[in-house]
């Protein structure tokens, strides 16, 4: 029996005008019975031009608005309304999309798939922009690496894509531009952090999950093409940045921070340096103010009380899947603003090998590839 799923779609500003009525038409050519899911639109930023477009364009759409651009809150107000209505299984996508006709059946198959996986992420592939493209198109992310110290980069990035069997297990994180996630995964964790506002939301849901034992898996034949564009803008470089302490802070028990304590201090003393060269350093001073902040310290510390309850995982489990390495290039292209784009592959640019060798000891932390879990492939379909 087909489940009832709500898809949560946000807006900001105009950005409906541009992405939305390609992502409704392939939704409208889905295979999954129409009858059995909701798409919400949450208008944030909203504006009476953009509630009428919406309004206009996808008339079937379920209409909610927010007045700021809080994406987490965003998706939030989405979620709340689609369990008001029955939902079992919630997916959270980018509206820059273009969902392949079987994206949402492969999506709901996955995380059904097995009582312990709680997440599921499509392949997302990039959105061609030929018809040479279209008939090899390159991979966004077949899943997401986790860094040890709460960097987040895209696996598979620009690669061509290829056939993947089965379900293979994500060790890091579920990309928010497509995932599904089950009812009790959310009664359990609860939806988004608000504190986020925007990036790292998904690093944070998927700990969550993790952290109470759920799995994550790829659902390799629920294909979407994200029409996907590197930008940078300092609001950016603050939320990513604060994100990452944040959820470092929250998930991370005392021992483990005071054994990574180090190659934070290392990292940070790295990052500073870039800031200032880079001409972000009054972003990382905002940043550092908000962490010496009391009211931010009883935030996290609120955090940390409802990561405890949850928590049915040592941190070891978790985090022996996580990177050792940072992923440079694309750091690098993301802090340098002055278009100069510098190369550099190996850990010592940023953090010392001398700093990753006893994590690996002592954590399990992975400084290489690693090779991914799967679960055995679908059995052939009698529909």
């Amino acid at each position: 029996m087909n489940k009832k799923i709500g898809i949560i779609l946000v807006n900001f500003k105009g950005y409906v005008n541009i992405f939305l009525s390609e992502c409704r038409d392939s939704l409208r050519a889905q295979k999954y019975p129409a009858e059995n899911f909701n798409v919400y639109i949450v208008d944030n930023a909203a504006s009476q031009d953009s509630e009428k477009f919406i309004r206009e364009t996808y008339p079937e759409a379920v209409y909610l608005s927010r007045e700021d651009g809080n994406y987490a809150a965003a998706n939030n107000l989405g979620l709340k309304k689609a369990k008001e209505d029955g939902c079992e299984l919630f997916v959270i996508a980018n509206m820059d999309t273009k969902f392949d006709w079987n994206w949402l059946s492969e999506l709901a198959w996955a995380v059904e798939s097995d009582a312990a996986v709680g997440i599921a992420q499509s392949k997302i592939l990039l959105y061609p922009k030929s018809e040479e493209e279209w008939k090899n198109p390159k991979i966004n992310s077949l899943g997401n690496i986790m860094h040890f110290l709460g960097f987040g980069f895209t696996r598979g990035y620009g690669e061509l894509d290829h056939p993947i069997e089965g379900l293979p297990e994500i060790t890091g994180y579920a990309s928010g531009c497509s995932l599904i996630v089950k009812k009790e995964v959310l009664d359990k964790i609860g939806g988004y952090n608000e504190e986020y506002y925007m990036y790292h939301d998904d690093i944070d849901l998927c700990w969550k999950a993790k952290l109470a034992g759920y799995r994550l898996v790829l659902a390799p034949k629920s294909i979407v093409y994200h029409k996907y564009e590197f930008s940078r803008s300092v609001r950016m470089l603050y939320y990513m940045e604060r994100n990452r302490y944040i959820a470092m802070f929250t998930f991370y028990r005392l021992p483990t921070i005071l054994l990574i304590l180090p190659a934070i201090i290392g990292m940070e003393a790295g990052m500073l340096i870039f800031s200032v060269a880079s001409g972000w350093w009054k972003t990382k001073l905002e940043i550092c103010i908000y962490f010496f902040r009391i009211s931010s310290w009883k935030k996290i510390a609120g955090f940390r009380r409802e990561a405890k309850k949850m928590r049915a995982v040592k941190d070891r489990d978790i985090v022996r899947f996580f990177e050792g390495r940072v992923h440079g290039g694309r750091l690098d292209e993301f802090l340098r603003f002055d278009g100069d784009v510098g190369e550099f592959e190996e850990p010592g640019d940023l953090l010392p090998d001398l700093l990753l060798g006893p994590l690996d000891g002592l954590l399990g932390v992975r400084s290489e590839e690693h090779t991914s879990v799967t679960v055995p492939s679908r059995m052939p379909s009698s529909a």
